[in-house]
């Protein structure tokens, strides 16, 4: 009779290996510590890192971190004590110090646009004096405004319609009730209106603006974003009188911006009434036009304070068209192409 012999000691073994590869995991797990507390220990301000020296080929992700962050406070320490240097040289120098340095920004290292208007040009004058906007620069027409929206606004919508009726001096609100902008131009055209302004909504917010110079154009049609209504703002003026406000149009430097810009000088009367104190700004700054309404006061010789009354918003040009507004036949002066034309940061169309 065979007889197997069983072996007793399987799960002391099993329980051996489990202990061996607990070990193992710790030891790994001191060694990274005291990599860390090393590299902690041995953080010095003085200390500085070579020119070819590069964080990204350090393969341990937290050793990594806080090499980054020591070479990042190191960066920090030496532009501060730059700045204490320059700082005392130009109090040791007193006038005799050369000018500051003027920093590199986006706006300064603009590449040069050949469309740019200069004033004393004689084509620009000759543009200016000829396009559609002469009669209203010549005091010859008066600026009036129907603001609609699209079909079935709601009350974001609506409430801001009433707030631009409020800041644009002769700017009546209609509903537009299914009407084809087609037929509202010959209707604005026979009440002696100069300007349509359309604002479109999407998921109840206002995302688009179409703005039609009556009668001969141009439409331009913006998308709206960063809307802020009255309630929304902080600190606000009380709400704006019926004085006719003073324009600002701030960098509309090219030909199309030109173009633009006197599209919306023509929104306002020429005459601004100065005993409001009101100031209607469009400032124009990497092609996106911000709008501002502030009231001024004058606290003495050199103070100036300002009280913004809103709304505010800002508006993005993305077409510009020949004539009244017509989408099938229209003919386009200027058209947003965003791959072709954001392609460098550096250029810019207004």
């Amino acid at each position: 009779m065979d007889v197997t012999e069983v072996p007793t000691d399987q799960g002391s073994k099993s329980k051996m290996k489990k202990k061996s590869m607990k070990a193992k995991t710790k030891v790994k797990n001191t060694e990274v510590k005291e990599e860390s507390s090393a590299a902690e220990n041995q953080a010095d301000p003085t200390t500085s890192f070579p020119a070819t020296f590069s964080v990204s080929e350090i393969k341990n992700k937290q050793r990594r971190h806080l090499m980054f962050m020591k070479l990042k406070q190191e960066k920090r320490k030496q532009k501060l004590q730059l700045k204490k240097k320059r700082r005392k040289e130009r109090e040791a120098l007193g006038d005799k110090a050369p000018p500051k340095e003027v920093p590199k920004t986006i706006e300064n290292q603009r590449v040069f646009d050949e469309t740019t208007v200069d004033p004393e040009d004689e084509e620009v004058a000759f543009d200016e004096g000829t396009d559609e906007f002469s009669a209203y620069f010549n005091g010859l027409t008066n600026p009036k405004v129907l603001i609609t929206t699209s079909d079935r606004p709601r009350g974001r919508t609506v409430r801001f319609c009433e707030q631009l009726a409020s800041v644009i001096p002769n700017a009546h609100v209609y509903y537009r009730r299914g009407l084809a902008l087609k037929r509202i131009i010959p209707q604005c055209v026979a009440r002696d209106f100069t300007y349509m302004m359309v604002i479109n909504q999407d998921r109840l917010m206002p995302n688009g603006l179409v703005l039609c110079h009556l009668p001969d154009g141009p439409t331009a049609h913006f998308k709206v974003s960063s809307v802020r209504l009255r309630k929304e703002i902080k600190r606000r003026g009380k709400e704006p009188t019926e004085h006719y406000p003073e324009v600002i149009l701030n960098n509309f430097t090219t030909r199309l911006g030109h173009s633009i810009g006197r599209l919306f000088a023509a929104l306002f009367p020429q005459n601004p009434q100065f005993v409001g104190r009101q100031v209607a700004t469009f400032h124009n700054q990497r092609d996106f036009i911000f709008f501002r309404f502030h009231r001024y006061i004058f606290k003495n010789e050199k103070k100036v304070g300002i009280q913004e009354l809103g709304p505010r918003f800002t508006l993005k040009l993305r077409s510009l068209q020949k004539g009244t507004f017509d989408s099938k036949y229209g003919e386009y002066e200027w058209v947003l192409k965003r791959h072709e034309m954001d392609a460098c940061r550096r250029k810019f169309q207004l």
